[in-house]
């Protein structure tokens, strides 16, 4: 674990950090390699595609030391071996910002890269709208969604929810219990408001940064009181640094459906919807089509 397992040459275009090192203790089992394709493939085959569809010509996978041998022999089974494709290692949950900073030994850091969670499937359109600001912008940025278009099944989840003005992000707050209850969406947290209108602009952590967040990213890790058991989350610390002024943060709005598997029950519910996508010619049968 920890090499590169193909090595192909290099070409000038970003790379994608897919964090893939959550322990699912409400899914039970190993979500990045949930059966959701039409043949069975998984969600974390289904964003490679996405991502090698809209440009990305370097993969790096963040696992944990338990399941990551197993998505590692999953990658290598199935993924085209001409991709680029590197594995890097959370040692301990300590939360996403750690972990994209394991992947950092793996990218080229003077590049913008990509960060994409390893159990939503954000939809070939907005991995492409990534790929492109990732070139062409200067700031960051993150890929937001309609809240209406990032649920699944009746489960309470977290969300990210989104200030944006203009086109850019200001504030970003964690809402948590959010659920769709006779057709009004409720986040049962205690904060207000307690009904979110199903238009909010929501993170689903599909976020492009430029080559300077690293360091941002490394002072967080540093100054982070280590004796609180607490995990260090990406959301709050963007929020963190774009309220501070040291991150401009641009809000790439899709209106994409992203769909993922949260809790048990959702499997079957991102299966249709998958068949669904490939029916409307939003998404190939051959998910690694390019």
């Amino acid at each position: 674990m920890g090499l590169v397992c193909r090595k192909v040459a290099r070409v000038s275009s970003p790379s994608l950090v897919i964090l893939a090192a959550g322990r699912a203790r409400r899914y039970g089992g190993i979500k990045p390699l949930a059966p959701i394709g039409p043949n069975g493939e998984s969600i974390i085959d289904l964003i490679a595609g996405d991502a090698y569809s809209a440009g990305f010509d370097n993969i790096v996978v963040v696992v944990n030391p338990d399941t990551g041998p197993v998505i590692r022999e999953h990658i290598e089974a199935n993924w085209p071996r001409d991709r680029r494709v590197a594995f890097a290692i959370q040692e301990v949950p300590s939360g996403t910002v750690n972990a994209v900073l394991a992947a950092e030994s793996y990218v080229d850091v003077s590049q913008p890269f990509g960060v994409a969670n390893a159990d939503d499937l954000y939809g070939r359109q907005a991995m492409l709208d990534l790929g492109e600001h990732l070139i062409s912008g200067e700031h960051s940025c993150l890929v937001g969604f309609r809240l209406h278009n990032a649920l699944v099944g009746p489960d309470p989840v977290t969300r990210g929810v989104c200030v944006v003005e203009g086109t850019r992000l200001s504030e970003i707050h964690e809402r948590r219990g959010v659920t769709l209850v006779d057709g009004e969406f409720h986040a049962n947290d205690g904060h207000e408001p307690s009904l979110l209108s199903p238009t909010t602009v929501v993170s689903m952590n599909l976020w492009g940064f430029n080559h300077a967040t690293w360091e941002l990213l490394d002072e967080a890790r540093r100054t982070t009181d280590h004796s609180v058991d607490a995990e260090l989350l990406l959301p709050e610390i963007v929020g963190h640094y774009v309220a501070s002024g040291k991150l401009n943060v641009d809000v790439i709005i899709s209106e994409s459906r992203c769909v993922g598997v949260t809790h048990p029950g959702d499997l079957d519910v991102v299966q249709r919807d998958i068949r669904e996508q490939i029916a409307r010619g939003e998404r190939p049968a051959n998910i690694f089509a390019l």
